[in-house]
């Protein structure tokens, strides 16, 4: 089964939670924090404007984004954890 985002809505795979802190301590899955980056899967056609034209989303499948830590929708499907956000949700896209 396949989502398609609507709108200016983007659909992303949220990277794995961090499971040891910067010096070494393992954390137990009671302290693991939300993962805040992800790739993103898919991409909605952009917002309609008032002139019935639609605005381009500025980001593109395959590209790595960060984005707030209560941003968004968390789904499954198929099993697999993803998340809706709207594109101003995203704080940033990395680049290499």
């Amino acid at each position: 089964m396949k989502i398609n985002p609507l709108e200016d809505r983007l659909v992303v795979k949220p990277g794995e939670a961090e499971t040891k802190t910067a010096s070494g301590i393992v954390l137990p899955d009671s302290a693991k924090e939300k993962p805040t980056r992800g790739k993103v899967i898919s991409v909605g056609p952009g917002k309609m404007l008032d002139n019935g034209s639609r605005a381009p989303v500025g980001v593109k499948v395959g590209e790595e984004v960060y984005y707030g830590k209560y941003a968004g929708t968390e789904v499954k499907v198929d099993d697999e954890a993803l998340v809706i956000l709207r594109e101003s949700d995203v704080l940033g896209v990395l680049t290499k």
